[in-house]
């Protein structure tokens, strides 16, 4: 379970994040949603690590996250967190299959490993076939697809994803969702997604709607 406890950020004295308390249960998939500048990403970053808040709790299963030191941060970070991006951040000069081996060996696991659990994940995401391409060669769905196997490459707790669609055109954004939720529902991970799609957050156990840096109400109809 992941509570966030009074969570306060500010970038240049502008308050983004304003007292957020939330909690996530383990394997629930959750949906961020709200408009530009609402602070649905510094949240996001937050509770997976990325920054620190001024002042607050980040709890995973009872662990303060927020009090680590920063070389056991990292380490736990790395075992314990998947990212996906809008732009899939996969490194030009590298395959797509050593892209996705990358945390592993940082993990401490050993090339060729690493590099045999990359190849199973791609292959089952439908890019056996591309394991020795860079990704440039490869299509915006197959990108993001490899940063979902990269996410997934140590077997983390909880996926987090910033906008994972936002570059993706409608066919590949539906492929992506469906992989998403055939995931959950395969291995029981934790789905944290900051989205503007509502066809995503419709089909999310919860959605959590933000407005100048507090959790709000939802809209009403």
């Amino acid at each position: 379970m992941i509570e966030v406890r009074d969570v306060v950020k500010s970038f240049d004295g502008l308050r983004v994040l304003d007292g957020v308390s939330l909690t996530v249960e383990d394997g629930e998939f959750l949906s961020i949603v709200g408009p530009s500048g609402a602070g649905k990403t510094t949240l996001l970053h937050i509770i997976g690590s990325l920054d620190a808040p001024d002042s607050g709790s980040v709890l995973y299963d009872g662990t303060d996250i927020v009090r680590m030191k920063e070389g056991r941060l990292a380490a736990f970070r790395n075992l314990n967190m998947g990212f996906v991006f809008q732009f899939h951040q996969l490194l030009p000069e590298f395959t797509v299959t050593e892209n996705v081996a990358l945390p592993a060996m940082i993990a401490g696991l050993s090339r060729s490993k690493a590099m045999s659990r990359a190849a199973s994940l791609l292959g089952g995401m439908g890019l056996g076939g591309r394991l020795s391409h860079k990704p440039s060669q490869l299509s915006g769905g197959e990108r993001q697809r490899a940063a979902v196997a990269r996410a997934l490459v140590n077997d983390p707790c909880v996926i987090l994803a910033d906008e994972p669609s936002g570059s993706l055109d409608s066919h590949n954004r539906d492929e992506l969702y469906r992989l998403f939720f055939d995931l959950r529902a395969s291995t029981g991970k934790t789905f944290i997604i900051v989205t503007h799609d509502e066809s995503l957050a419709t089909n999310s156990d919860r959605v959590i709607h933000m407005k100048d840096g507090r959790i709000v109400l939802p809209p009403a109809l």
